[in-house]
């Protein structure tokens, strides 16, 4: 019976993956693989050129506190909302609490820049695509 679950958790597990690698791809289809090679680059440089003694610093509005967070993996879903893009990777504060941060990124030429990072706050996300659709 327990060899039955393993069987079985594991599909799920290669499931789950699979569906999300298919979101990603259909999220990304009219994006070019130089483009997104390059949207990735775009988003690791920003986290790299910013860190402070290894973390990502974050600025609470509500707390005005310091947050320090270390980077743990990029997605690999390419949110394409009109002209901008939207990139997201998961960070880690020093207590383990996860934190996600959407990159939100403008095409200037023949690079690409970021505009905007947000910590944990999916409804803007939201409210972005909505209005730039």
């Amino acid at each position: 019976m327990a060899r039955k679950m393993g069987i079985i958790r594991t599909f799920a597990v290669a499931l789950v993956f699979a569906v999300g690698i298919n979101a990603a791809v259909a999220a990304a289809g009219k994006i070019s693989i130089t483009d997104k090679a390059n949207l990735q680059a775009t988003m690791q440089r920003h986290i790299s050129d910013r860190l402070v003694d290894g973390a990502y610093l974050h600025l609470k509005k509500e707390t005005g506190k310091v947050r320090k967070l270390y980077a743990v993996a990029a997605h690999p879903t390419i949110l394409q909302v009109g002209e901008f893009f939207v990139l997201c990777s998961d960070f880690r504060d020093k207590n383990g609490k996860t934190a996600n941060i959407d990159f939100y990124i403008a095409r200037d030429s023949n690079r690409y820049v970021i505009f905007r990072a947000v910590v944990d706050d999916r409804r803007q996300l939201g409210l972005f695509r909505k209005s730039n659709r």
